[in-house]
């Protein structure tokens, strides 16, 4: 009686060995293949996105299925570094950054791994890169799709430490380095789609940057360009419409502010423009010469960040 071949056991039904190994390199592939919205499927993608691009520091609650300890996803850790987990002592809570020194080409795929790394860390323990390989679960069964995330922005990195750490000389000379670097940030809260957040580079300009995580891109360029041809592409006097980039298949209006009125003060302004944005991609007309000469205007000068 000849000998049952152990090694077809686990193969899938009417597979050979060659095609269930060709099968799961191909899967493998996909698993690691750049995602065009990285964190699609989810509500707060417009702050995820803005957290990674542009926010230097801010903290965010949210609630991950399976993991009993509190969690916050962070712009920056200090070194680096993808996630770590506090003593007990410190609270015991999980921290995971968008900002690494190591990343994949889906960033998405990076967060469900340190989440999932999180679920098995235990206190004082760090991870230092946290780049995906396909054994991590889709982010969307981490996080639930109407999840919001609770942020709390910082003008400083003083939240790195713990309030039991007494920081020696180094560590005190490079938190304050860090600090230096932090360029002043504000999340406008408003009742528009996507998320705004305010930032101050310097240089004599502040910007607002709005995040719409639209599924037409060209239905959201061609309105801007329609509302930029009548003049009303601006956030009030002072202010001026300074192009869009895109980031993780995500269109950013950008505008130009002056940087001594308040982060606060353009929710009436914001609102007016998303009125019209929204009337115009509905507007499935074709585009009058003037609103063409907008639309290359804006595609000319958009800037695409990965």
């Amino acid at each position: 009686m000849a000998k049952k071949n152990q090694k077809n056991d686990n193969l899938p039904e009417g597979m050979s060995r060659r095609q269930a190994k060709l099968a799961a390199r191909a899967a493998e592939r996909a698993a690691l293949e750049k995602e065009a919205r990285p964190y699609g499927g989810l509500g707060a993608e417009a702050d995820l996105v803005a957290l990674q691009e542009f926010v230097p520091s801010a903290v965010a609650k949210v609630a991950v299925n399976g993991i009993d300890r509190d969690v916050y996803v962070v712009t920056v850790l200090p070194g680096g570094s993808a996630a770590l987990v506090r003593e007990e002592s410190d609270g015991g809570a999980g921290f995971v950054a968008l900002q690494t020194a190591s990343q994949s080409q889906s960033p998405g795929r990076d967060l469900a791994y340190a989440l999932t790394w999180l679920k098995d860390a235990q206190p004082g323990q760090t991870l230092e890169s946290a780049v995906a390989d396909g054994s991590q679960p889709a982010l969307t069964e981490l996080i639930d799709a109407d999840a919001a995330l609770e942020i709390t922005e910082h003008q400083d990195f003083n939240w790195w430490i713990p309030e039991s750490v007494e920081l020696d000389q180094v560590t005190g000379q490079a938190l304050q380095a860090a600090n230096d670097s932090v360029v002043e940030s504000h999340r406008v809260d408003t009742e528009i789609p996507g998320a705004v957040w305010w930032v101050n580079p310097g240089g004599g300009k502040a910007h607002i940057r709005w995040i719409r995580p639209e599924d037409h891109e060209d239905a959201l360029i061609n309105a801007l360009a329609r509302v930029a041809a009548r003049g009303e592409l601006n956030l009030g006097e002072g202010t001026k419409f300074a192009g869009v980039f895109r980031t993780h298949g995500i269109i950013v209006p950008v505008f130009d502010l002056d940087p001594s009125v308040a982060a606060d003060s353009y929710g009436a302004e914001l609102t007016r423009v998303s009125g019209l944005v929204d009337t115009e991609i509905a507007n499935d007309a074709q585009l009058t010469a003037d609103e063409r000469k907008q639309l290359q205007n804006i595609k000319s000068r958009q800037v695409t960040i990965r």
